[in-house]
């Protein structure tokens, strides 16, 4: 795993929504989507709102590489999958419940949760 550059991290962090796209096989990248994000320490996380049928989430898992941008940075990332049960899932909840506790719940509880824990997504720069 690589460090992220911290004011990328940062930068990543200071907005609400990111953009992510996954790389194709021929290296070229996807249309990018708008998600919402999380800093957590070092790391940063992302989720699908919708599970794990989402367009973007599955498109991530299959190249595990592609591109994040926010807030004025971009940067190659990668995309790796966390364990439902890893003890991360309740912090990072905590993350997305601060973060963006000035929208409805019924709207942070799409990322938040059990169901949630099954599509996080830890996103690091690319090696």
């Amino acid at each position: 795993m690589t460090d992220w550059n911290p004011k990328d991290l940062a930068t990543l962090d200071s907005g609400d929504e990111v953009e992510v796209s996954s790389r194709r096989r021929d290296g070229s990248l996807r249309p990018y989507v708008t998600i919402w994000g999380v800093r957590l320490g070092n790391d940063f996380y992302i989720r699908s709102a919708y599970g794990a049928g989402s367009g973007w989430y599955r498109r991530a898992l299959a190249a595990d590489s592609g591109s994040i941008r926010g807030s004025g940075a971009t940067v190659d990332v990668t995309y790796e999958t966390l364990d439902a049960s890893d003890d991360l899932h309740a912090d990072i909840d905590a993350a997305y419940r601060a973060k963006f506790r000035a929208y409805a719940d019924d709207i942070v509880n799409t990322v938040v949760g059990p169901d949630a824990a099954h599509v996080t997504l830890r996103v690091t720069p690319a090696r």
